[in-house]
């Protein structure tokens, strides 16, 4: 495997990395990689699960209509 030395990283995304490393129980150097990882390496969307996910937000939203005032209303209000 590569090794890669990263310098000048800012503190305070140095904070941020250790706080996720910790919380997700790795090192510094898994959580990187993990990064790394999640940036580089794309996803497939399975299209099927998507829709699905779509179609069960409807079902749980279907009873509760909102009228194009009461959204503006709530966006201005900062509530969406």
């Amino acid at each position: 495997m590569a090794t890669v030395t990263v310098k000048n990283i800012p503190d305070e995304l140095y904070e941020r990395l250790k706080s996720a490393a910790k919380i997700n129980r790795r090192s510094i150097n898994s959580e990187i990689i993990m990064c790394i990882e999640n940036t580089v390496i794309s996803r497939r969307i399975n299209l099927d699960e998507v829709l699905e996910d779509a179609r069960q937000l409807r079902r749980l939203t279907a009873g509760h209509p909102i009228t194009h005032e009461e959204f503006n209303q709530a966006k201005s209000e900062g509530r969406l």
